[in-house]
């Protein structure tokens, strides 16, 4: 086994030892996503997202891919593809880095503190920039919609459950 595919082996491990719930695509290690709540002391506490995680063959040395599959309001975060505007990911990636510092460093910071000077979602900046307390109020109503959304899929799952 490569030093890299060590490398991927071990920093999977280590996030599904987390507290992230982590959920593979096939068999092979390179594909997955992770449950990710919102921080503590931010808009978007309350919120769990689905972030799909990609490992490139040369992982460590080249950056995951990462996406939010569900819809987040954020000036970094692409509307439609859910691609993250994150300069740790994109430009400055370390192999020093592993994947809990994604989930409990980088993300949390992209949510915490918002770059409207670099977006990826050009309205969801403009509206931060120009109203804030809109662009909160916006923020609260995308995510009173998720749980909504989250609540209705939880309670079709367990009436599944209940017919097995």
């Amino acid at each position: 086994m490569s030093s890299p595919s060590k490398r991927r082996e071990m920093d999977l491990m280590k996030l599904m030892m987390s507290d992230y719930r982590v959920e593979m695509v096939n068999d092979g290690m390179q594909e997955f996503y992770v449950y990710f709540h919102g921080p503590n002391e931010s808009l978007y506490q309350g919120g769990v997202w689905r972030v799909r995680v990609e490992l490139p063959d040369a992982y460590p040395y080249k950056s995951p891919s990462i996406g939010f599959v569900n819809k987040i309001y954020h000036p970094n975060v692409d509307e439609m593809s859910g691609s993250v505007c994150l300069d740790v990911i994109n430009q400055t990636w370390s192999p020093m880095f592993d994947l809990v510092n994604v989930f409990e460093v980088f993300l949390p910071q992209l949510l915490l503190y918002p770059n409207p000077s670099d977006p990826l979602n050009g309205e969801a900046a403009a509206l931060m920039m120009r109203d804030r307390p809109a662009y909160e109020q916006k923020v609260k109503g995308e995510l009173s919609s998720l749980s909504l959304h989250q609540l209705i899929l939880l309670r079709w799952f367990l009436f599944c459950v209940t017919l097995f």
